[in-house]
């Protein structure tokens, strides 16, 4: 079972998870309901297409823009659509 952690709260748990440039990309139903909150960051791969990112809120604190994930991933990235990955400080293992 692979875990993302931050400020010691469990986020994200699956054994279902796609490796994609060494980010662990999760399913968004295995997201612990309520941690993650809309941002309005987003940023571009040439090859994924545009990412949109959350702000995590666990643990009393908020780590803002410490998740991503592909609304509408290009077909080369299609494995990662419906999926969420993280940063920022989050512990993947």
């Amino acid at each position: 079972m692979v875990k993302a952690v931050w400020n010691g709260v469990t986020i994200a748990e699956s054994d279902d998870i796609v490796v994609v440039e060494g980010n662990h990309y999760f399913p968004a139903e295995s997201v612990t309901p309520g941690v993650l909150f809309d941002s309005a960051t987003t940023s571009a791969c040439p090859w994924k297409g545009t990412a949109n990112y959350y702000s995590v809120r666990a643990g009393g604190a908020e780590n803002r823009d410490a998740a991503w994930y592909y609304k509408c991933p290009k077909r080369e990235a299609s494995e990662i659509a419906g999926r969420v990955a993280f940063w920022k400080g989050v512990v993947v293992s």
